[in-house]
């Protein structure tokens, strides 16, 4: 009897550990293309969200794990923006308003040359570059920022502020909805 009970329990801790799905940290985020979120631009109008990260950049992780995840961070990206995951070393060319950006470094760790534009080539990771509804870039937003600190600034870009007032002014007043723990 109690040979089958720990057997029980031990098969049922094992399926409890197998049947989770696999944790993405950023699983909330309906994450798109570049290429994707231009194209979405055309027929139904947002700003585009893009997170120009590297592979190697651990803060970049963090804020996967930590601000991306976070659910109303999540929810307020899909529904006021074309979230976009840019890795700033791709290989891959992306062709945009007729040109086409490639990586021409030849050395590891070399930016893509979308990235360098979105960045202004100020090459920091992780940053977010923020796209009007015409596909302008509004600005770069380097570092790393927890979901209470961008918060203000999707609410700023997103329900354009941005058109009536100076970031200082609007974030003084700013009262956001999330707290870091």
């Amino acid at each position: 009897m109690k040979k089958s009970f720990f057997l029980a329990i031990g098969m049922m801790m094992i399926m409890g550990c197998t049947a989770q799905p696999p944790k993405n940290p950023a699983s909330g985020v309906k994450w798109y293309t570049f290429e994707e979120a231009v194209k979405l631009n055309e027929t139904n109008p947002k700003k585009i969200f893009i997170d120009v990260y590297t592979d190697w950049c651990s803060w970049c992780k963090v804020m996967d794990q930590k601000t991306f995840s976070h659910p109303e961070i999540a929810a307020y990206l899909n529904k006021y923006y074309y979230p976009v995951k840019f890795n700033a070393e791709s290989t891959e060319p992306i062709k945009f308003k007729d040109v086409v950006f490639e990586n021409t470094g030849k050395g590891s760790r070399s930016p893509h040359q979308l990235a360098a534009a979105l960045l202004q080539g100020k090459m920091s990771y992780p940053s977010v570059a923020y796209l009007d509804e015409n596909n302008q870039l509004l600005t770069a937003v380097p570092g790393y920022y927890s979901p209470a600190q961008i918060e203000p600034i999707l609410v700023f870009f997103a329900e354009d502020h941005y058109k009536t007032k100076t970031w200082e002014v609007f974030n003084q007043s700013f009262k956001g909805k999330i707290t870091d723990e």
